[in-house]
């Protein structure tokens, strides 16, 4: 079948972690709930469909990193880290990204995709809205 591109851009709600765990819940509510799973959590047990399949979503990666100095793992898979201080120049000119930045940029260039560099993995950014964090802006690959 091949992976699944997936982006998203979902409010900030204090922390990466906070703000993907209120993504998942809206992407399960909305894709998944009462068809085979009647709980996010029923459907991350299923280490069968989740490790073999996936739902080629961010419901595939669980937690956000972070740190990103470390050089990405197989430990990694699974998770979300931030776009790099360099990453966010070269894509966007800025540290402070906006939503219309990310949004734009993820539509009209390639390159930006080229910044996930394992599957069953992603990328994310705090998206500023005069200079405060109002947004998280998350994409990445999964599922086979």
């Amino acid at each position: 079948m091949g992976a699944g591109e997936w982006h998203y851009v979902t409010p900030y709600l204090g922390s990466p972690q906070r703000s993907l765990d209120a993504l998942h819940r809206a992407e399960f509510a909305a894709h998944w709930a009462g068809q085979e799973y009647d709980t996010l959590e029923e459907l991350w047990a299923d280490e069968e469909f989740m490790d073999e399949q996936g739902t080629h979503s961010i419901l595939d990666v669980p937690y956000a990193v972070e740190d990103s100095s470390e050089p990405l793992g197989f430990e990694d898979v699974g998770s979300v880290r931030p776009l790099p201080a360099q990453s966010l120049l070269d894509h966007f000119g800025t540290e402070r990204t906006t939503v219309e930045q990310f949004t734009r940029v993820l539509a009209d260039s390639p390159y930006l995709r080229t910044e996930v560099d394992l599957r069953w993995t992603g990328k994310y950014v705090v998206l500023h809205t005069d200079g405060e964090p109002t947004h998280f802006g998350v994409f990445g690959f999964s599922g086979d």
